[in-house]
């Protein structure tokens, strides 16, 4: 480059004018000043496009290596040797990503000065001058400073020293030491890969341990994660190690190390995919201005707008990168299944191969290379029997055996040839096999990962990489759909006895066990495509299912298993499960004992697998629930007419309970509840409250709050008793939501004397129920503080923690929906929201200034989105239908639903305090 080599000679002679070295106060700004010129001339050039990451990278490194050579050359003058002592005796050498040439805005600077011997005085100065002038330009240096010996010693004892070693790349000083340090590490290469591959794979499980397993993650971390740069970068320093290429075209073609172990179109995938995580990279890096490497919400649509991703169809400009990012780490996987195995085989030399004996391998197809799996040579291959791909994963499924890395180098090369086995009648029974058999998600993820899965179901290759931008699926939509797969299977093998017991047993009595599993990988089959993808997924899974060979039964029994996959967990989490329509409205849609069972046990295998912090023991409660009522009713066992002798029988049951009541005081207490609260408890609380009632009464107490906690079902149930007040649903919850409570489900009683008896069930922020007697306290010192009035809510509420900032990019529309057909007795409001704290607060102070009694509440978080159902009557105990009052209802709810501008913006939107 004549204009960079042009700056380098002018920068020497300004360090250097006559030969005579410069004040370092001096050369440190003209430094500076170079370093800055350049810096900002690449990021011009970035961020117009003129060139993409892997281009500014090596730019960015070719400006440093002038920059290193003037201030070596600086510094020999800055520290001259001795009389009769030659002049720089190491050299200055790059190692790491930077000695491969490429260097990021905010990498460091990985730096080995290489000597002959134990450095002398001058040359620890030298070092030392060297060191300090690049830490005062800002700049992050990596450094060591080793004999060749010592480079050698060191390497084999450490393993990243000796990665680092790999990209050596000689800057300046003696070239006579780099060339002898290239003959002894080229001695040790000699002796083989075996050492150095172990350590690179060791090293992969602890990064892939820490960072992610899964290349599918929805905050990425670009450079350390699964299919990351890292990865990549493995894959050329074994190629490197093995070999001593420094491309990764010199290993296409028969003559090339290893005997063709790339093909043209394999080296192109590798090159998309370094230039497009070096374009990311750079992207992150300038935005946050540090060495920021991780894909975080925040950062998603920003980077998305600047590399041109705009809104296409149903996706938007974040969704689309994320997708490109997912197709670019699968393809980063698979490329290290296909060349790592490779290596190591060209290294090791050609497999010894025999075709399967009298185990009946042979007749599939099948032999051993190494006692591992593979297609038979050199008749039988892939590309001309595709069948062969399904029969070997089943074969090492069945026997235990493992696959070749040949082998499954071969299924991602004819991955394709999968389109040749839709609608084959073996192809279609060996899935259908490997999906309901044993390690299924195992297998699965293999032939996602070939292509194999998304040319076999043309419509799963839709999903594969498809992210949901919110903060409640941590995995991509294949990825989802296969830990569902999996959860399902931890249930058939009754792994999940302890926390989904009723899913484990109703496992056992399925009559249409296949139909499940094929509805577990088809639920969302039809995500991103716009519309409600239950009733898309269902009409593929009319298609899909016929051509795996299912009968017109099980197909119908699929479709419909997709088409109401949320029917129980909608109902569980955002319907009152006491009002008795709830119930038959869900029985009425399933009617079949079991198609009810099948729906529970997807329920809970798609809900498991949505993230490790979604399930919890309340969710379960609730889901057994709704399960136990519906079975009822299905089996004759519950008719809504009968309502009146339901709570005749509840009091008689509640009765029995106050042993230690006398007459009087047992007939206070079945006087003051209205049919509805007889008809929301078990006996037990009946008695509890009848407890609460009688103390506070007895001592005039005008405020009773009492926790008890529940950690079968993980939660803190909280009941107070005190007169009742339009906002008082509020005011509790805005004192919970200052103590660190969220809310989960709630149920409002106004009693016939006057008193609320309401009841709050609560978690901590890790889902969990508050347990510490310190907490309980607190909780009970807030709610009162909160209803005399001495706690300022709107106050205390914005010192809460906020959510991180990160998260401020996932955006939630508020939402607001009014149902007057889902309860007989009730309007059913659900509010659709970002969840912050004191939301609850802000919307139920809305309703109680609309003049609305809430009977219950049914709390609900996805992420960052809040979904929260009321049931709600007027104060005349009626629905609310008339149009005039919901129109007002509604716009006050959007409006407690839109989130304050944050400090700084104007100023935060103050919080209502409750009517």
């Amino acid at each position: 480059m004549a204009t960079a080599a042009r700056a380098e000679l002018s920068l020497q002679d300004t360090l250097l004018p006559g030969g005579v070295p410069i004040a370092r106060d001096v050369a440190l700004g003209l430094l500076r000043r170079e370093l800055g010129r350049f810096q900002a001339q690449v990021q011009k050039s970035f961020e117009s496009q003129a060139i993409h990451g892997l281009g500014a990278a090596r730019q960015l490194s070719q400006h440093m290596d002038g920059m290193l050579y003037n201030i070596q050359n600086y510094a020999a003058a800055m520290v001259p040797p001795a009389a009769g002592a030659r002049g720089v005796d190491f050299a200055l050498v790059a190692t790491g990503g930077y000695g491969r040439g490429v260097l990021a805005p905010h990498s460091d600077i990985d730096l080995l000065f290489l000597t002959e011997r134990e450095p002398g005085p001058r040359t620890r100065r030298m070092v030392e001058f060297m060191l300090y002038l690049l830490w005062d330009l800002g700049l992050k240096v990596g450094h060591a400073t080793r004999s060749v010996k010592e480079c050698i010693t060191e390497g084999l004892k450490d393993a990243t020293i000796l990665t680092a070693l790999v990209d050596a790349r000689f800057l300046s000083g003696e070239e006579a030491l780099f060339t002898a340090f290239l003959a002894d590490f080229n001695a040790l290469r000699s002796q083989g890969l075996a050492p150095f591959l172990a350590a690179k794979r060791a090293e992969r499980a602890t990064r892939h341990a820490r960072y992610g397993e899964s290349p599918f993650l929805v905050e990425p971390h670009v450079k350390e994660g699964r299919g990351g740069l890292r990865d990549l970068q493995t894959l050329y320093w074994l190629a490197r190690y093995a070999f001593g290429i420094r491309r990764m075209q010199e290993l296409v073609g028969p003559d090339s190390p290893g005997g063709g172990l790339l093909t043209e179109g394999e080296v192109r995938a590798i090159a998309r995919a370094w230039d497009f995580l070096w374009t990311l990279r750079f992207h992150l890096h300038y935005v946050t201005g540090r060495a920021e490497e991780r894909l975080t919400f925040d950062l998603q649509p920003v980077v998305a707008a600047r590399m041109g991703y705009t809104r296409h169809g149903p996706q938007d400009g974040a969704e689309r990168l994320m997708k490109h990012l997912f197709l670019t780490s699968r393809e980063v996987v698979r490329l290290s299944r296909v060349l790592e195995p490779a290596i190591e085989r060209a290294a090791l030399g050609p497999p010894a191969t025999r075709k399967g004996g009298d185990d009946g391998l042979a007749a599939l197809g099948l032999a051993f290379a190494d006692g591992k799996l593979v297609a038979a040579p050199p008749d039988r291959d892939f590309s001309r029997e595709p069948v062969l791909m399904l029969r070997m994963v089943k074969a090492a499924r069945d026997r235990n055996l493992e696959i070749h890395p040949l082998a499954i180098r071969a299924l991602i090369r004819h991955s394709r040839q999968a389109d040749r086995l839709r609608g084959d009648p073996e192809a279609s029974t060996l899935f259908l096999d490997l999906l309901t058999g044993k390690d299924a998600a195992k297998w699965l993820r293999l032939l996602n990962e070939a292509g194999f899965l998304g040319r076999f179901i043309p419509e799963w290759a839709r999903i594969v990489g498809l992210m949901q931008f919110d903060t409640y699926h941590v995995f991509t939509v294949d990825e989802h759909t296969i830990e569902a797969i999996d959860v399902l299977q931890q249930i058939d093998r009754g792994e999940l006895n302890e926390v989904a017991p009723v899913a484990t047993e109703l496992m056992t009595q399925l009559q249409s066990r296949r139909a499940l599993y094929v509805a577990t990988l088809l639920h969302d089959i039809a995500k991103g495509r716009g519309g409600d993808h239950s009733e898309l997924g269902a009409r593929f899974a009319q298609e899909i299912c016929p051509r795996l060979g299912m009968s017109a039964e099980e197909t119908e029994t699929v479709s419909w298993l997709i088409l109401h996959h949320l029917l129980v967990s909608q109902t569980a989490f955002k319907r009152d499960i006491e009002d008795p329509k709830t119930i038959l409205d869900i029985a009425d849609q399933v009617q079949s004992p079991e198609r009810l069972r099948l729906l529970l046990v997807l329920t809970v295998a798609d809900m498991r697998a949505v993230g490790p912090r979604v399930w919890n023991a309340w969710k379960a409660t609730l889901l057994r629930e709704v399960y136990w009522r519906v079975s009822e009713v299905l089996a004759g066992g519950m008719t809504v007419p009968e309502r009146d002798v339901r709570v005749a029988r509840a009091k008689e049951a509640a009765a029995a309970m106050l042993p230690g009541f006398s007459k009087a005081e047992a007939d206070l207490f079945m006087s003051l509840g209205y049919p509805g609260y007889w008809l929301s408890f078990d006996s037990e609380t009946h008695a509890r409250h009848a407890a609460i009632i009688r103390e506070a009464e007895a001592d005039r107490a005008p405020l009773t709050v009492r926790t008890r906690v529940l950690p079968d079902r993980a939660v803190t149930e909280v009941t107070v008793y005190c007169s009742d007040h339009p906002g008082l649903f509020s005011r509790i919850s805005g004192a919970l939501a200052v103590a660190g409570a969220s809310i989960v489900d709630a149920r409002i009683h106004t009693l016939t004397n006057g008193m609320a008896l309401d009841t709050f069930w609560v978690q901590d922020s890790a889902g969990g129920a508050f347990e510490a007697p310190h907490r309980l306290a607190r909780l009970s010192v807030l709610i009162e503080q909160a209803l005399s009035g001495r706690l300022k809510l709107a106050a205390e509420i914005r010192k809460v923690r906020r959510e991180p900032a990160r998260l401020a990019a996932v955006t939630v529309p508020p939402r607001v929906v009014v149902d007057n057909f889902a309860s007989n007795t009730h309007t059913v409001i659900e509010v659709n929201g970002r969840d912050r704290p004191g939301l609850l607060h802000d919307v139920t102070a809305a309703i109680s200034e609309q003049g609305l009694q809430i009977a219950s509440a049914h709390i609900t978080t996805y992420g960052v989105r809040a979904v929260d159902v009321f049931y709600v009557k007027d104060v005349f105990g009626l629905k609310v239908e008339n149009e005039r009052k919901l129109a007002p209802l509604r716009s006050a709810l959007l409006e407690a639903l839109t989130p304050p501008p944050a400090p700084g913006g104007g100023g935060p939107t103050p919080y209502r305090e409750a009517a």
